[in-house]
């Protein structure tokens, strides 16, 4: 009789974890079915024109990030083509399998339903903002998270098994974004203040450790043939970010990306180091405080914290549901818990009114919206500037035509012409920037260059014979980039040095 009841009670908590399971999965999928559903607005970003252009070069390695979201990239051409939804499908699904594991996190602390069911909702809204978008930001999110659900299987269960899936989550984030080295340090911080130290003699430590430097080899050696180029990028994208502005307001971003979900985060830490029951996974507490103090100290961008907190959000919500339970009270729980769904529900939509593309391009909605996010502005002109593109190339004489280069300025530039050119016969486009640099000039060189992106006053320094023959503009006259800081696309003659002369001063990074 009592293995009778034994195995019903078994059932019965399989039955509910299956429940549970079936919710964060309902949910995550509503998710991609809003990205599915709204993928084909605007346009490509000009990010998303680099990732694409790079997808069709596969390599270990690029000059602006590893080669995990040109990988997905590629995917996407080879099963949907140049279909916008389809090139942005793969970061929705990862974003959608984000909301998924950051809930079992917290089944993994001891949360029941409510308590994974608020983690899940906790990590929608970035979900569905960096979706939007085929970007590598969703990717390193997804292996953050990863990498802190086997930390947490690993504290649950004292299975040090779970080391490898540690490692080999650490390897594929290292060929996503380099960022989750700080990921790690919080990690090891962790291990060496906690009793997890005593892992340091295990042998599946050393082996999760060797999986993750396996994984990164290929893309370590195609570092080491390019002289680490990642690490120039990177200076300088820092520098200018620092220069900008871009990283001023760090502390008070972490209050933008929290909104409501603050007060999940703070009983996060809480649960971590204030508790008897948190302290077990206290580890994950430091993969939350070292990234950051580090990000803040080597003055990151605000958003670079946000694939830490999902170990908050996992670790507040189960202390939020255990302290609940002890009230006796009906009325208070049921406040309490209300006023949570309502503040989650509220993120969801800020995030969808700022960064979901819902508004019609110039409607006032989109006025409000794109003052928030600038990356709107971004997605709009890009088949319009090659059409001028292609009205200048066609207006050249016959016998010049076959002489004619492209060339770029920047990557969303390059990224068009050589996504929509072909349809308008028109070459691929050079470009001296990330990547584009390393493919070079063509051989043989051009003699007539169609240039965009650039000043008069630099191609005339390197040019006999510049002649303005068009603006950039699109349909809805839209101010971006584009058509407000190099608007002017020029015809030029004669190179006055020599081409590999030229095109070693015309590398550059952005």
């Amino acid at each position: 009789m009592q293995d009778k009841i034994g195995n019903s009670s078994l059932s019965i908590a399989r039955s509910s974890n299956h429940r549970h399971l079936g919710i964060l999965i309902g949910l995550a999928t509503a998710t991609l079915v809003v990205h599915v559903l709204l993928g084909d607005r605007y346009g490509f970003h000009r990010d998303e024109l680099a990732t694409l252009n790079d997808a069709r070069h596969l390599a270990w390695g690029y000059v602006a990030y590893p080669p995990v979201t040109p990988f997905f990239g590629r995917a996407s051409l080879e099963l949907f083509g140049t279909s916008l939804t389809g090139f942005r499908f793969f970061a929705a699904l990862v974003d959608a399998l984000s909301v998924v594991i950051a809930g079992l996190m917290a089944c993994e602390l001891g949360g029941g339903r409510y308590a994974q069911l608020l983690t899940a909702l906790t990590v929608v809204p970035f979900c569905l903002g960096a979706g939007t978008l085929m970007e590598y930001v969703s990717f390193d999110y997804f292996f953050w998270i990863l990498t802190a659900y086997f930390v947490a299987r690993l504290l649950r269960s004292d299975d040090p098994r779970w080391w490898i899936g540690v490692g080999c989550s650490i390897g594929l984030g290292m060929l996503t974004k380099y960022s989750i080295l700080i990921c790690v340090a919080g990690l090891v911080v962790g291990v060496a203040l906690t009793k997890l130290r005593r892992h340091l003699r295990s042998k599946w430590l050393w082996i999760g450790v060797a999986c993750s430097l396996l994984i990164f080899l290929p893309n370590l050696s195609w570092q080491l043939r390019h002289d680490f180029i990642s690490l120039d990028f990177l200076r300088h994208i820092h520098a200018r970010d620092v220069q900008i502005g871009r990283t001023k307001n760090f502390l008070s971003d972490q209050l933008l990306l929290t909104l409501f979900a603050l007060p999940v985060a703070v009983a996060g830490l809480y649960l971590y180091f204030f508790t008897v029951n948190g302290r077990r996974f206290q580890v994950l507490g430091w993969m939350y405080l070292i990234p950051l103090v580090l990000f803040f100290v080597l003055k990151g961008r605000g958003y670079y914290l946000e694939p830490a907190y999902p170990v908050l959000f996992a670790g507040g919500s189960t202390w939020m549901e255990q302290s609940l339970d002890k009230i006796s009270r009906t009325w208070m729980r049921s406040t309490v818990w209300t006023a949570l769904w309502l503040g989650m529900g509220a993120n969801i939509l800020v995030t969808a009114a700022f960064w979901l593309p819902l508004a019609p391009i110039n409607s006032n909605w989109w006025s409000k919206a794109v003052k928030v996010n600038g990356d709107f502005r971004e997605e709009v002109g890009w088949p319009e500037l090659v059409e001028t593109i292609a009205r200048i190339h066609d207006s050249l004489p016959p016998n010049e035509r076959a002489r004619v280069g492209i060339l770029a300025g920047n990557y969303g530039e390059a990224g068009a012409i050589n996504l929509y050119g072909s349809r308008y016969g028109l070459p691929t486009a050079m470009s001296g920037i990330n990547s584009f640099w390393q493919r070079g000039y063509g051989d043989p060189p051009p003699e007539i260059v169609i240039v965009l992106g650039y000043s008069r006053t630099f191609l005339e320094r390197h040019l006999e014979s510049c002649m303005s023959s068009g603006l950039v503009q699109n349909r809805y006259g839209v101010a971006n980039e584009e058509t407000t800081d190099h608007a002017e696309i020029f015809v030029c003659r004669r190179l006055r040095g020599s081409w590999p002369e030229f095109w070693k001063g015309l590398r550059h990074y952005g």
